[in-house]
C-alpha cells in the first residue's frame, strides 16, 4: 500500500513538471508582435493615434471663423494626402503609400466627425479622386503627382513634403483654435504626420539617399526625425 501510495505521488509530480514546462515552451516560443516598439514604419500610424478619438464626448462649443476655416481646410488637406498615395501606390506598388493611404483615410474621417458634429458643409463631399474644392489644392494634387510619376525615389520625396505640409499646417492652426475638440483631432493628426514623415524618410534612406526638410526647419524636423 505504502508502494502504491508513493507511486501516485510520484505520478502526480511528475504530471506537475510536464504541466509547467509545457508552459513555459509555450510562452518562450510565442513571438512578440511589437517587438520593435514603435508602430511599423509602413503603417506610419501607431496604436491610439487618433483610433480611439470620439468627439462627440467632449463639448461643443462656439465656433471662431478660424475655427471653421481650419476644420474645413484640413479635410481638404487630408483628402490631398490621401489621394496622392493612392494615385502614387497604384503608379509605383510601394507598399507604404497603400498603408499610409488607410491612414490619411481615417484622418479624413476624424475631421468629418467634427463637420458632422458642427453642422457644417462638408467640401469634399462626393467629389473622386484628385477633385477638390479648392482651386489651389487640386493644382498642387496634380503637381505632386507629376512629380511623384517621374521615379519611385521622387515619390517617396513627394510623401515626404506632404507629411512636412500637414504638420506645418496643423501647428499654424493650432496656435489659432482653443476648441478641445478641434485641438484633440489636431494633436492626433500631428502624432500621425509625424509617422508618417519617419516612415517616408526611413524609405527614401533605404534607397541611397539622404533626405533634408523642403517646409519644416532644421530644429522642428530634427526633433521629429532625429538630427539630420
Amino acid at each position: 500500500m505504502k508502494m502504491k501510495r508513493n507511486a501516485i505521488f510520484g505520478l502526480v509530480g511528475l504530471l506537475i513538471i510536464l504541466v509547467v514546462a509545457s508552459g513555459c515552451i509555450s510562452s518562450s516560443s510565442t513571438p512578440n508582435e511589437n517587438a520593435s516598439g514603435g508602430p511599423p514604419e509602413d503603417k506610419g500610424y501607431g496604436k491610439g493615434v487618433g483610433e480611439d478619438v470620439d468627439v462627440s464626448t467632449l463639448p461643443a462649443e462656439n465656433l471662431s471663423q478660424d475655427e471653421m476655416a481650419a476644420i474645413l481646410y484640413m479635410r481638404e488637406e487630408e483628402k490631398l494626402a490621401r489621394d496622392v498615395y493612392l494615385t502614387l501606390y497604384n503608379e509605383t506598388g510601394l507598399t507604404v503609400f497603400r498603408n499610409i493611404e488607410k491612414s490619411e483615410e481615417t484622418h479624413m474621417d476624424m475631421v468629418l466627425s467634427l463637420i458632422e458634429k458642427y453642422n457644417l458643409t462638408d467640401p469634399v463631399e462626393g467629389l473622386g479622386i484628385g477633385e477638390f474644392a479648392s482651386p489651389e489644392m487640386e493644382s498642387l494634387y496634380n503637381e505632386l503627382v507629376e512629380r511623384g510619376k517621374t521615379s519611385k525615389l521622387e515619390a517617396l520625396k513627394v510623401g515626404a513634403y506632404i507629411e512636412e505640409l500637414d504638420i506645418k499646417d496643423l501647428n499654424e492652426w493650432l496656435e489659432k483654435v482653443d476648441n478641445q475638440d478641434i485641438r484633440v483631432v489636431f494633436e492626433n493628426l500631428r502624432k500621425g504626420s509625424e509617422n508618417h514623415l519617419r516612415a517616408f524618410v526611413n524609405n527614401i534612406e533605404k534607397n541611397g539617399e539622404k533626405y533634408s526638410p523642403v517646409i519644416l526647419s532644421e530644429e522642428e524636423y530634427s526633433e521629429i526625425v532625429g538630427p539630420n
